[in-house]
C-alpha cells in the first residue's frame, strides 16, 4: 500500500504531461479549407450572383452594372461570336457571375447556361477569353409500369412519369397501337435510363431501352437496337426481331380522336339523310395541333379548294396515296419530299367543316379505302446477318420485363 502510495504522484504527473503535449499539439492544426468547385471554378474565391435573364436584359447591360468596361464587352461581343453569341442569350436562361472580392465587386467570369448541361464561358481576367463546357451526365436505369384507366398521358402522370416517355411511347407503338382507342385494363412496362447532372440533378428522360405494351389482350414487346454499321440509327423491334415500323403511321394527328369514320352508307339529317358517303377518317382535336405524314412521299397538291379548304395530298408510291383536309395552315408546297411524322400542316376548320380536325383519306390503287381495315406493308425485319447478337442482347431485357409487377 505504501508503494502504491508513492507511484500515484508519479502516474498523476505523466497523464497530466502528456494532456498537456497534446493539447499543445492539438492547437497547432491549421484548419484546412473547404474547396467548393463549379464550372471548373472554386467558388471560394469569388462573390457569387445567381440570375436569369429577364425581358429587356443585354450582354453588355448586365456586366455594365458590375463595372465591366464597354471595351470589354465590346470586344466579346465582336470576337467570340462563334462560341458565345451575345445576341442570342434567351429570356428565362440562368446565368452565374463571379465577382472580385473587394470592394469593386467587379465581375470576372461571366456563365451562361444554354440549356441544362451545356454552358459558355466568359473569363473577362488579363486577355479576355471564351469557351464552352458541359456538366458531367451519368444515366441510371430505371423500371416503370402501369395499367390504364382512362388515357395513357393520365396514366403516366398517377405514376409521377415524365410526359416525354407518354410521347415515346406512342411513337414506338405508333404503327401497331391506336391510342386514340385504349381500353381500361391495357398495361405497360418500360425499362429506360434517366439523365442526372453531377449525380444528382435530374435532367429527364433520355431513352426507353425495352417496353412491353398490352393491348387488347395483345402483348407487344419493343427493344431498342442499333445494327451495328457506321450510318445507323436505333430502331425498335419484336420479340421475334421484326420491325415495329409500318410503312404508315395509324393516324396523322398525335392522341386526337376518330370523330367521323369511314362509312360509304352515312347518311346525314340535315341533308334530308340522303346517302353522302363519307370516305375518310375525321381526327379531331385543337386548332393548332401538328398534322403528320403518315408516310414518306412527295406531295402531289397543296392547295386550298371548296369543301375541302387547306389541304395536301401526298404520292408515296405508285400504289398509295393520302389526303389531309381542312388545315388551318399549309407547311409545305408541291413537289417537297417529307417523311414519316412531318408536319405538313395545323388542325384548322376550313372548307365545309363543323368543327377542328382533319379529314384523312387513304387511296390505294387509285380508289378510297379506310386504312384501318387494310393490312398495310412492314418495314423491312432486322437482317438475318444480325440475329444472333441481336437475340443475345434482348434476352436479360426481356427477363428484367417479365419480372416488374404492374403493382
Amino acid at each position: 500500500m505504501k508503494k502504491l502510495a508513492f507511484l500515484l504522484p508519479i502516474f498523476c504527473l505523466l497523464f497530466a504531461c502528456t494532456k498537456e503535449i497534446k493539447d499543445e499539439e492539438l492547437s497547432v492544426i491549421e484548419e484546412i479549407p473547404i474547396v467548393v468547385e463549379e464550372y471548373g471554378y472554386n467558388i471560394g474565391d469569388f462573390n457569387i450572383v445567381r440570375d436569369t435573364i429577364r425581358s429587356g436584359d443585354t450582354f453588355g447591360d448586365i456586366l455594365d452594372v458590375y463595372g465591366v468596361s464597354n471595351q470589354k464587352i465590346l470586344e466579346v461581343a465582336s470576337k467570340f461570336r462563334d462560341s458565345f453569341d451575345v445576341r442570342r442569350i434567351r429570356v428565362g436562361r440562368p446565368y452565374v457571375l463571379l465577382n472580385s472580392k473587394d470592394s469593386l465587386n467587379t465581375t470576372q467570369v461571366f456563365i451562361y447556361e444554354k440549356n441544362k448541361v451545356d454552358y459558355a464561358v466568359v473569363d473577362l481576367r488579363d486577355s479576355l477569353n471564351c469557351y464552352t463546357r458541359s456538366k458531367p451526365v451519368s444515366y441510371v436505369e430505371k423500371i416503370a409500369s402501369g395499367i390504364i384507366t382512362s388515357s395513357l398521358s393520365q396514366t403516366m402522370e398517377e405514376q409521377n412519369l415524365s410526359p416525354i416517355m407518354t410521347d415515346q411511347l406512342a411513337q414506338i407503338y405508333a404503327w401497331t397501337v391506336n391510342f386514340f382507342h385504349l381500353q381500361p385494363g391495357d398495361r405497360f412496362k418500360v425499362v429506360y435510363t434517366e439523365k442526372f447532372i453531377n449525380d444528382t440533378i435530374p435532367a429527364g428522360l433520355e431513352s426507353i431501352k425495352a417496353s412491353y405494351f398490352e393491348h387488347r389482350g395483345k402483348s407487344l414487346y419493343a427493344f431498342n437496337y442499333k445494327i451495328d454499321t457506321l450510318n445507323a440509327v436505333p430502331d425498335f423491334f419484336d420479340e421475334k426481331a421484326d420491325n415495329l415500323r409500318r410503312a404508315f403511321l395509324k393516324a396523322p394527328v398525335k392522341f386526337s380522336r376518330v370523330s367521323s369514320k369511314y362509312n360509304l352508307s352515312r347518311r346525314i339529317k340535315y341533308y334530308g339523310y340522303k346517302l353522302r358517303p363519307h370516305k375518310g377518317t375525321d381526327f379531331a382535336a385543337p386548332m393548332g395541333t401538328p398534322i403528320l405524314a403518315t408516310a414518306d412521299g412527295v406531295v402531289s397538291k397543296s392547295e386550298r379548294r371548296g369543301g375541302n379548304g387547306n389541304y395536301v395530298k401526298i404520292r408515296h408510291n405508285g400504289t398509295y396515296d393520302t389526303q389531309y383536309l381542312h388545315m388551318k395552315k399549309r407547311n409545305v408546297k408541291v413537289g417537297d419530299y417529307v417523311r414519316q411524322g412531318e408536319v405538313i400542316g395545323w388542325i384548322g376548320m376550313t372548307g365545309n367543316s363543323g368543327g377542328p380536325h382533319v379529314c384523312y383519306r387513304f387511296w390505294k390503287n387509285g380508289k378510297q379505302v379506310d386504312p384501318f381495315k387494310e393490312d398495310l406493308p412492314l418495314s423491312k425485319p432486322l437482317p438475318e446477318e444480325f440475329h444472333s447478337d441481336y437475340f443475345a442482347f434482348i434476352l436479360p431485357l426481356q427477363e428484367e420485363l417479365d419480372c416488374i409487377s404492374f403493382d
